[in-house]
C-alpha cells in the first residue's frame, strides 16, 4: 500500500491540490476537503486535538486523512477501500455511490504509485 500515492490521488480529486479550498457549502476544508465529523472521529479515537485550521495545512491534512482511514479500515485495506471510505465515511465501501469516486481516484493513484516505484 502506497500511502503517499493514495493521499496525493485523493488530494487531486478533492481539491486539485488547493490547500485553501472550501467546499460543500463551507463544510469541507483544505486539500482533502475534510469535514468536522472526520475531525471529531480522529480526535476521539486517536486522542488528538486537530481543528479546522489543521485541515488547511497540507501536512496536517494528510495525517488526519491517514488516521481516519486507519481508524475505519485498518492497516490492510486496498487503495479502493480506503478511497471509498474517505468519500463515503465508515461504511463507504458498502455504498454503490462511492464506486464512481474510486474510478476518479484510481488513475491518479496508479500513475503516482508507478512514478514512486
Amino acid at each position: 500500500m502506497n500511502w503517499v500515492a493514495l493521499i496525493a490521488a485523493l488530494i487531486a480529486v478533492e481539491s486539485g491540490g488547493d490547500a485553501a479550498a472550501v467546499g460543500d457549502g463551507g463544510d469541507a476544508w483544505g486539500p482533502l476537503q475534510i469535514h468536522a465529523a472526520v475531525l471529531v472521529d480522529v480526535n476521539r479515537h486517536w486522542r488528538t486535538a486537530y481543528g479546522r485550521d489543521d485541515c488547511f495545512n497540507p501536512d496536517s491534512a494528510r495525517r488526519i486523512c491517514k488516521l481516519y482511514l486507519m481508524q475505519w479500515c485498518g492497516a490492510v485495506a486496498t487503495p479502493e477501500q480506503y478511497a471509498r471510505t474517505w468519500n463515503g465515511g465508515p461504511h463507504g465501501v458498502m455504498r454503490a455511490a462511492t464506486e464512481s469516486y474510486w474510478e476518479r481516484v484510481r488513475p491518479h493513484y496508479e500513475r503516482l504509485a508507478e512514478e514512486q516505484a
